[in-house]
């Protein structure tokens, strides 16, 4: 299968990239700039330049391919909403040039915003939400089954980790642990972040790509969900800094940006994912992972 992948030179979608080659695809991915275009040749993909704001380029790309899959955001938190009109638009691109043709889109979204869906309990792939910031692409994903598109959106776990994630939310915990002095949670830190492994994402992108029914939400968690405080001990533990809960009042003031998110409890079942397509995580858990080390090592320029 030929696919077009947005987002292929970042953390998750290198990972996608090579799990589709392994497994006989052909891989063009979008890149930004020279840096991103010589590591997707180096990974043996094809190159075409542009970014999520070329319309014309993606629906282009999206029609010369047999699938697509979208994983670039622009990962402005504190132009959110405008990061989501963008994104909103590149999808919708993308589906102009899939429209009748019953091949595969496969969509990104989060499991973090299910929090609201599915207060108190276990979210899964049929909660759903009316709209809001990356929420109307996924939804509007989701109605392209009606449009003769094969669509499918993976939910993703606030935290995908491995040796590939440089930036990530776990990157985020560690430096502000190290700034702070404290590695800290909120509250009594009982509220729970799903986690999962990259290459465990790669290879459910590969599956949502090959088989997932028109009309799929999917969760890309291993582990539905790992108290916060547990989180928080880990680094503490490995940086030798106290751990330390902190009022809902100061989260903002404490965590920048993951202020409004740090106490959000949003444990999400991965059961139906499962179910549809064969999927088992096999690669090691967040605590585990950070357990290993290599987050807090430096990262190589």
């Amino acid at each position: 299968m030929r696919v077009f992948i947005t987002g292929a030179s970042g953390h998750i979608g290198s990972a996608v990239v090579a799990e589709l080659l392994q497994a006989g695809h052909q891989v063009t991915g979008l890149a930004r700039s020279n840096v991103s275009a010589a590591a997707l040749r180096a990974s043996g993909a094809q190159v075409r330049r542009g970014d999520l704001d070329d319309q014309a380029g993606l629906r282009a790309a999206a029609a010369e391919a047999d699938g697509v899959i979208h994983l670039a955001f622009k990962h402005d938190l504190n132009d959110l909403v405008q990061a989501s009109e963008s994104d909103l638009a590149a999808v919708e691109a993308i589906g102009e040039a899939l429209e009748g043709s019953g091949k595969p889109f496969v969509a990104t979204s989060g499991t973090l915003i299910l929090a609201f869906a599915a207060p108190g309990r276990v979210a899964t792939e049929a909660d759903t939400l009316p709209g809001g910031p990356r929420v109307d692409s996924e939804n509007l994903v989701i109605a392209m089954a009606d449009r003769g598109i094969r669509s499918s959106v993976i939910r993703l776990a606030p935290i995908v980790h491995s040796t590939l994630d440089h930036h990530g939310f776990t990157h985020r915990l560690i430096d502000t642990a190290r700034q702070r002095g404290v590695s800290a949670y909120v509250g009594d830190g009982s509220n729970r972040w799903p986690g999962l492994h990259t290459l465990d994402a790669a290879h459910l992108y590969r599956l949502a790509l090959e088989s997932a029914p028109a009309g799929t939400r999917l969760h890309g968690v291993a582990e539905e969900g790992v108290a916060f405080r547990e989180i928080a001990e880990a680094i503490g533990h490995h940086l030798g800094l106290p751990v330390t809960s902190i009022a809902p009042e100061d989260a903002a003031e404490h965590f920048g940006f993951l202020g409004p998110f740090v106490a959000l409890d949003g444990p999400a079942s991965n059961e139906e994912t499962r179910r549809l397509l064969g999927w088992q995580p096999a690669h090691p858990g967040l605590i585990r992972d950070l357990e290993a080390g290599h987050y807090f090592e430096p990262i190589a320029a």
